[in-house]
């Protein structure tokens, strides 16, 4: 039988526990901490899954609705845009900054960067109990961040080199082709 002369009991959600090492991670939520690496493994997954997508309703639309099916291409990238903003928030707050800090990130040019270097704090912060270690699929997936960043540039660097080769020859014989009388 429980002692009638406890203490009653309750959830505090705003107070750490002294069992609870790590806290959970919500991905749909602007609440929480998550370090560089998931942030980074996150954003992987999530431009993957949009651009796959993408492609689909491209492939779609595009033939069937012509070039007003673009605007609805952009519907797509909504849920892109919203979970990559609460990440940020999420990890803004495992740096002990307040979420509002995400407006650096959108408005200063190469500002994310420090989002993607700067450790997060060490232990509980004001935001709550650190995050889950890094699990093998998180390492992997944000190692292949930089893998993707460097595939993309390349390519576009293989397709704008040549054009701007033959731009270049094109504008020579044009000059000499003005110069001749």
């Amino acid at each position: 039988m429980a002692n009638r002369y406890s203490p009653p009991k309750a959830e505090v959600g705003d107070i750490t526990s002294e069992n609870e090492e790590f806290q959970a991670i919500k991905l749909w939520s602007a609440t929480g901490r998550i370090g560089r690496l998931r942030y980074l493994a996150y954003f992987t997954v999530a431009y993957l899954i949009t651009a796959f997508g993408g492609g689909i309703v491209a492939a779609i639309l595009i033939p069937s609705m012509g070039s007003s099916g673009i605007g609805f291409l952009y519907l797509v990238y909504i849920p892109l845009l919203i979970f990559n903003i609460l990440t940020l928030i999420k990890r803004s707050h495992d740096m002990n900054w307040s979420g509002w800090t995400v407006l650096i990130a959108m408005f200063i040019p190469f500002a994310i960067f420090i989002w993607i270097f700067k450790a997060g704090t060490d232990g509980v912060n004001d935001y709550g109990a650190p995050p889950p270690p890094n699990t093998t699929g998180i390492k992997v997936l944000g190692f292949l961040f930089p893998v993707l960043v460097i595939a993309i540039i390349g390519i576009l660097a293989a397709i704008a080199i040549p054009a701007y080769q033959k731009y270049v020859e094109r504008a020579h014989a044009a000059q000499q082709h003005m110069q001749q009388p």
